[in-house]
């Protein structure tokens, strides 16, 4: 075990959980950051998961459900969100909602989504939600968290692990959020890596199940 401040920054800085400045930037510039609406948003999530299937190897797969509530759940069959152990001895997972994506946020060169805009990164989803919550399943174990706006609400909780791991994110966009709602087919074929399915959830007495659109 080593200090977190020590841990190399690849994709986000590990050594602060919350970047105040950072997520208030993009609420300030909703038009610029929220352009593209919610599908921009879910595509932002996807793009996650198809990075870790690609780290993987292999094709992975990912599920988009309109929940009957208004929110909105992605899930994936990844390895769960890089969660560790540090020095002192706290579960620390990657802040990827809260803090700024080194590789995207800002660049003027960088990737673009499906939809023709600017890859920004998760936090720019998490700044433009009323709630977020980001769970993960990792062989090692389990944890959730939500998100207001960005700033978490809660400290990380531990969960029961599923069989299987893989990172799960629910999110209510913002009334600020305006543009395209929902992916098009040629979305659900556009990641290499990744397998993407989408359906509608449906209330019953017996809980929640789908149907694909």
């Amino acid at each position: 075990m080593t200090k977190r401040a020590n841990w190399a920054v690849t994709t986000h800085d590990w050594s602060k959980d919350v970047d105040a400045d950072h997520l208030a930037q993009i609420r300030h510039h909703a038009d610029h950051y929220g352009a593209g609406g919610r599908r921009h948003m879910i595509l932002e999530v996807l793009a996650y998961a198809n990075d870790e299937a690609e780290s993987n190897g292999h094709v992975g797969r990912a599920v988009v459900t309109a929940n009957a509530d208004g929110t909105l759940t992605v899930t994936d069959d990844g390895r769960g969100t890089d969660t560790r152990l540090d020095s002192d001895g706290s579960i620390i997972r990657k802040p990827v909602m809260a803090t700024r994506d080194v590789r995207f946020f800002d660049v003027s060169d960088g990737p673009r989504l499906p939809d023709g805009l600017p890859r920004h990164g998760m936090s720019a989803v998490a700044a433009l939600c009323t709630v977020l919550v980001h769970e993960n399943h990792r062989a090692d174990g389990a944890w959730s968290q939500t998100y207001r706006r960005g700033v978490p609400d809660e400290e990380l909780r531990e969960m029961h692990a599923a069989r299987a791991t893989g990172t799960s994110v629910t999110f209510r966009p913002d009334a600020s959020v305006r543009g395209p709602r929902s992916l098009t087919e040629d979305d659900l074929r556009a990641f290499r890596w990744l397998g993407v399915q989408s359906r509608e959830a449906a209330e019953s007495t017996e809980g929640r199940d789908g149907r694909v659109i």
